[in-house]
Formats: structure tokens, C-alpha cells, sequence
């Protein structure tokens, strides 16, 4: 399945940066709505697909995942998540999972304008999607609540969803990014980043592009990279991978494991 995924991006697809402010807002239909989509199939890339919800104080708006699994992550602000007579409250930094078919719709609070990430993961097969009555439930997550894990170069990630909780092929985390920079390295996955604190620089073959928060990454798998913190705190990224597995998982350019659990590191 690896290399079929990969196959879905890499013939059109290369390593982008996008910056949300630069494009134009679908029409959503509601008032005090702007839906934009950031990356996916029109970016070349057909892995996964990135939009960026943005919902004004009060305001509603109706979605469908459609044919595909999405996983939502809310960057600022509160507000409900209603499906059919379920009310699940949305707070910063909670993230919620929603399988394929399913109806749903965003409120924002009266007080906060909502700001939500969301990520549709495309089936590889979609002959065959479930009724509305059979779609699984939304799965609520907060960030707080899940373990911190290590990776490269005194890096952290938290997962917020991925197989385990229900997310049938890909992984949603959220990474945390010191000012020590990463050699650099590839992974074996499409992902998609969005900036959600720092600054920074991303460096991909001969392009080094600056990034802030707000900006958006799309990164084809095998791709020789490095998300670099130029900042003085902690850089933080929201990441959604596909196939699942790992953060932690990368390699140098010569094939090389970046990153070994300390349980390998100490064996033997």
C-alpha cells in the first residue's frame, strides 16, 4: 500500500509552500464563512487535501466528509460540533475525526471566531462508502491530553489521531520543533504541515522558502527536506500523514534511519 500512495503524488507533485492569505475563499453558501482549499489534487498533490475553515463569530456551516476520512484540528478560537442529535464542544487545539460519509455540521461560539484545519484523506477505493446511518461517530481528541513522544534532534510530537482511535490509513500530530536545526532527511509518507506557532525556514533540494504561522506545506514522500526553527521559542506544526505510522520515522539521503528508540539505541 506504501508505494501505492506514493505513487498518487509523486509524478506531478514537488515540495510547496502556500500561504492561506494569498488565496480566494470558495463560496460556502453562509454568512460570516470563508472555506479555502489550501493543497490537494489542484496543487498536484492527490494524497491528501488541505482546507482552511474560517468562521466568524456565530456562524454555521454544513459539511460532508464525502469518500473520504477527515480529520479536523482547531487552530483558534471555540464552538459545537453537531451530527444528527450529538453536540461535541470544540475548543483550541481539540481534534476530531470523522469517517468517510459523514454529515456534520460547525458552529462558532458568539463570542470567538473559529478557525479549523481540516484534512480529507481520499480512498483509495471509493465504490463503496457507508449510509449516513452507518458512519462511525466523531471522534473528539485533545492535544493536552495525549503523551509526548520523542523524535529527531530533540524533537516532540504528540499524535492526536491516527489507526488506533479509527483513522483508517494516515496520522494526525502535532509536532514540536526546537531551534536546533535537523539534518537533513526524508520520510517514506505524503504529508501535509500547517505552521501553527514560530518561524522558520523550509529547505527542500536547492529552495529555501520562509514560513510563519499560517503557513502551509505540502510534502511528497521521499522528498529530502528540513523544516528549520529560526525563532527563539518552540516551533509548533500540525501535521497529517498518510500511510499511518510514526513521526519519528526518517531517513538521511543515503537511506540511513535518522531515528532510533532508545530501546534499539541501547540493544545490544
Amino acid at each position: 500500500m506504501a508505494a501505492e500512495l506514493s505513487a498518487m503524488s509523486q509524478p506531478m507533485a514537488s515540495a510547496a509552500v502556500v500561504d492561506p492569505a494569498s488565496l480566494e475563499s470558495q463560496d460556502s453558501g453562509r454568512g460570516g464563512v470563508r472555506v479555502k482549499a489550501i493543497l490537494g489534487r489542484h496543487t498536484g498533490f492527490a494524497a491528501l487535501e488541505q482546507s482552511l475553515l474560517e468562521m466568524s463569530r456565530g456562524a454555521s456551516l454544513a459539511r460532508d466528509s464525502g469518500v473520504s476520512d477527515e480529520v479536523l484540528f482547531v487552530a483558534a478560537g471555540r464552538g459545537t460540533l453537531r451530527h444528527g442529535d450529538q453536540r461535541h464542544g470544540l475548543d483550541p487545539e481539540a481534534g476530531v475525526l470523522l469517517g468517510a460519509g459523514t454529515s456534520y455540521e460547525l458552529e462558532s461560539s458568539e463570542q470567538e471566531a473559529l478557525r479549523v484545519v481540516s484534512v480529507r484523506v481520499p480512498a483509495l477505493d471509493a465504490t463503496v462508502l457507508p449510509k449516513p446511518a452507518e458512519a462511525a461517530r466523531p471522534v473528539v481528541r485533545r492535544l493536552d491530553d495525549q503523551v509526548a513522544q520523542s523524535a529527531t534532534t530533540q524533537r516532540e510530537f504528540r499524535i492526536v489521531a491516527d489507526p488506533g482511535c479509527g483513522l483508517r490509513s494516515a496520522t494526525q500530530f502535532v509536532g514540536y520543533i526546537p531551534t536546533v536545526r535537523a539534518p537533513d532527511h526524508f520520510h517514506t509518507y505524503d504529508e501535509v504541515i500547517y505552521v501553527l506557532e514560530g518561524d522558520g525556514r523550509f529547505h527542500a533540494g536547492q529552495t529555501s522558502q520562509a514560513v510563519a504561522a499560517g503557513s502551509c506545506i505540502q510534502l511528497p514522500a521521499r522528498t529530502v527536506h528540513c523544516l528549520e526553527n529560526t525563532g527563539q521559542g518552540t516551533m509548533r506544526v500540525l501535521g497529517v500523514f498518510r500511510p499511518a505510522g510514526s513521526p519519528a520515522e526518517a531517513y538521511y539521503p543515503d537511506g540511513t534511519p535518522a531515528y532510533k528508540p532508545v530501546a534499539d539505541a541501547t540493544a545490544g
